[in-house]
């Protein structure tokens, strides 16, 4: 194995990005190289560690360990009493199943201390149903492999060695009406799990929470509506694109490292205004009153609830976006102040106004892209109405084809003054107009001064703060992290498959989206571990890599009858080991063999017959 680097040029910056590669030889003495690990972009340090690691998976260095079994021929010096002689022509390999993703969910589970918690509030039931375990498959069904409870049912569980890992069987942990009945259990310990996971993110991570990011997202249904008044699907804005179906909006704070700290389930209707007012209610009951900086997107807070939070004892640290319409009122106060360097590639200016600090932040980078885009757009609009205009179109075709070319580029339309065609008079009954044309010509021009001020906006935001000491870099920076927000509800959509939702109770809907929420805590586990040393490898990868190890049951007959059965997982392979020492894991002992006399007592009853 061998790191091996590929280079990038992006906006003039030359970018480094490393990858852990193996070559292997194949038949005819060809040897080619096998993509092992993606790591990105990694620093000096880190780049020295993954060389020192990859020297120690060299090949030839990790050689496997055999043992000696004794066959059915063999004659050892023992007596016959401590022998068990195993048919070794006989050996069978049976029941293949997935191992390595589920111990290392099951590890992340136990990490975060999930196991006890859930321990001593899902106890037993009355008939023995492990309700506790129950949840830690769904959890890790949904980290690993996401899909409906009822493919966990047929299909996932009898694959997997959850059974095995748990100590379970199937009729513990995947039975159907269990896995539906555990959802009912859930949502009563929500509170109690917010501050568990905060404590744990605390001793695991050292995490503070001194600054919250705070968004909203929605998740929509294949249902067919009305449903009852108190039920929470409901049709209204879908940042999905998907306003034919009813929703369902999902409120979600984490910390600028991604740990997630509480989400909310409200109605598909709410209104974005109106959900700030109550989780911040909800934040400063369950961790106290502590000066927390909010960052939040625009559209989110009123301007009734940022008065509060100023007026607030003591005053409540925000950080919003700010919509364009207000750097119109402000753009001739900001015209005299000096830019500042925040970072590389990103200037601001800091205007105070009316007990609030206004920043106005550049940056290049954003600046370029946002140009391009446009230009694109505009270049592609400016052609499609060209070939419009040396078209014989009547009115209403040519509306119609005007507006879908709309629809394709509605940034750069507001750039365009189209000049429509006036409306043809009606004809009168029995009169023919043989002079009437189906050429209806339009004329459109270039929006210059509009074109000129959105030069002067691409790749710039306004921001507002009641933090009047903080420096501008320092706001630039909250503002940024609050894509974490956004990347989390990207996990939750993309890797954790959040929907399609399956139920159709509005307490498992909800329950569905707490088990989601479970899996994204794994995630994010994983995820920062990983962060120190290879910021490219992602966690979804890492379970990639562990779901090639498998379990599978080695039975071997003996010549009394009996049968033997070795339970064995897969060793780890280089790239996996090098894995486990990086996360400083050791994986567990290999369970003991068993000894049954099922085959003898099997052949007893055949015999009698």
């Amino acid at each position: 194995m061998f790191l091996r680097c590929s280079t990038r040029k992006k906006n003039g910056k030359e970018h480094r990005y490393w990858s852990i590669v193996e070559n292997k030889r194949c038949t005819g003495d060809r040897i080619v190289q096998r993509h092992v690990l993606y790591l990105g972009e990694i620093n000096d340090q880190q780049q020295a560690a993954w060389e020192k690691t990859v020297e120690i998976f060299e090949p030839g260095q990790t050689q496997p360990r055999t043992v000696a079994l004794f066959a059915e021929e063999s004659a050892v010096a023992v007596p016959d009493e401590h022998i068990v002689r195993l048919k070794l022509s006989e050996m069978q390999l049976r029941h293949p199943r997935q191992w390595g993703a589920c111990w290392l969910a099951c590890h992340l589970y136990r990490e975060l201390g999930l196991d006890q918690f859930w321990a001593q509030r899902l106890p037993a039931s009355r008939k023995g149903t492990r309700w506790d375990l129950v949840l830690q498959t769904l959890c890790a069904y949904r980290l690993i492999d996401p899909g409906s409870e009822w493919r966990l049912h047929r299909h996932w569980f009898e694959a997997s060695a959850m059974g095995d890992i748990l100590g379970a069987d199937f009729a513990q942990l995947a039975e159907s009406h269990r896995l539906y009945d555990c959802h009912d259990l859930l949502l009563e310990h929500k509170a109690a799990l917010f501050d568990h996971l905060t404590q744990r993110w605390k001793d695991l991570f050292n995490a503070t929470f001194d600054v919250l990011l705070y968004d909203l997202t929605s998740s929509y249904f294949e249902s067919d509506p009305p449903f009852g008044e108190e039920d929470k699907r409901k049709f209204g804005y879908s940042r999905d694109k998907r306003s034919d179906c009813v929703q369902v909006v999902i409120a979600l704070i984490v910390t600028p490292e991604g740990f997630p700290l509480a989400y909310e389930v409200m109605a598909g209707n709410t209104s974005d205004k109106t959900t700030l007012k109550e989780f911040l209610e909800k934040i400063e009951k369950q961790y106290g009153k502590a000066q927390r900086i909010w960052v939040m997107d625009r559209g989110i807070p009123t301007e009734k609830t940022l008065q509060e939070m100023r007026e607030s004892q003591p005053p409540v640290l925000y950080l919003v976006g700010t919509p364009k319409a207000r750097l119109s009122q402000l753009e001739e106060q900001f015209r005299p102040l000096p830019w500042q360097q925040a970072r590389q590639g990103v200037e601001v200016k800091l205007l105070a106004h009316n007990g609030e600090s206004y920043l106005l932040a550049q940056s290049r980078d954003r600046v370029k892209k946002e140009r391009a885009m446009r230009r694109g757009q505009l270049k592609r609009l400016w052609k499609r109405l060209k070939e419009l205009k040396g078209m014989t179109l009547k009115r209403d075709a040519l509306l119609m084809k005007l507006g879908a070319a709309r629809q394709l580029a509605p940034s750069a339309w507001r750039l365009v003054q189209v000049h429509l065609p006036s409306a043809t008079r009606k004809k009168k009954k029995g009169r023919k107009n043989k002079k009437h044309k189906k050429n209806r010509t339009f004329e459109f021009s270039l929006r210059k001064d509009k074109l000129r001020q959105v030069r002067r906006r691409e790749g710039r935001y306004l921001l507002r703060t009641n933090m009047a000491l903080q420096p501008p870099g320092s706001l630039w920076e909250f503002y940024v992290q609050l894509t974490h927000v956004e990347e989390a509800f990207k996990h939750l959509k993309g890797d954790l498959a959040l929907r399609p939702f399956y139920h159709q109770k509005q307490e498992r809907i909800e329950a569905h989206i707490f088990v989601a929420f479970l899996a994204y805590c794994l995630h994010v586990s994983l995820g920062r571990r990983w962060k120190d040393l290879a910021p490219g490898l992602t966690p979804r990868s890492v379970l990639e890599k562990f779901k090639t190890m498998q379990m599978l049951d080695v039975h071997l007959r003996t010549t009394d009858g009996r049968e033997v059965i070795l339970t064995r997982y897969t060793q780890p392979e280089p790239d996996q080991q090098m894995l486990l020492d990086k996360l400083k894991l050791q994986l567990p002992e290999q369970p003991p063999p068993k000894i049954t006399a099922a085959q003898a007592v099997g052949a007893k009853s055949s015999g009698s017959a």
